[in-house]
């Protein structure tokens, strides 16, 4: 029986979300698996928050190599060699369209921000009042991704 999140989400149901977006958007399998997630100081993070009668945000995180390789297939241009204005907006994108899939999971009505993307060298991201509801790790041909869930006080 598959586990569910804090707040009645099946982790499996985020899972076909996240393998669908980026199926769909890249052409690019993914699948969850066990791995721990670790900060690292080569990451970058795109944040979506949701209001409504369900308050949260959704996190996707990858490493920069990642991101530019995703900012090369959604946008069908050669792999950038550094994180630019482009691979920050496919990667605010992407969890965007996670986001999106996942509102009708939690409740109706639910409104989304504009994403932000969050880069640099060692930076920590804290969301003020969040407690983290589910954190899954994909893998992909490219690398682990993660895919994170918080809820928030309305």
């Amino acid at each position: 029986m598959p586990t569910e999140s804090r707040d009645g989400i099946p982790a499996a149901e985020i899972a076909k979300v996240v393998e669908a977006v980026f199926a769909t958007m890249l052409a690019l399998e993914v699948r969850e698996c066990e791995l721990p997630w670790f900060p690292n100081g080569e990451h970058l993070t795109a944040v979506l928050h949701m209001a409504g009668e369900w308050n949260g945000v959704v996190l996707l995180e990858c490493d920069r190599t990642q991101a530019c390789h995703f900012a090369s297939r959604f946008l069908s241009i050669d792999q950038p060699n550094a994180v630019d204005n482009d691979v920050r907006d496919v990667l605010g994108e992407l969890v965007n369209m996670i986001g999106g899939n996942m509102k009708c999971l939690l409740a109706p009505g639910i409104q989304l921000t504009m994403p932000s993307v969050v880069d640099g060298s060692d930076y920590c991201l804290r969301v003020c009042g969040a407690v983290l509801r589910e954190r899954i790790a994909f893998q992909s041909a490219e690398g682990p991704i993660w895919v994170a869930i918080l809820s928030t006080r309305s």
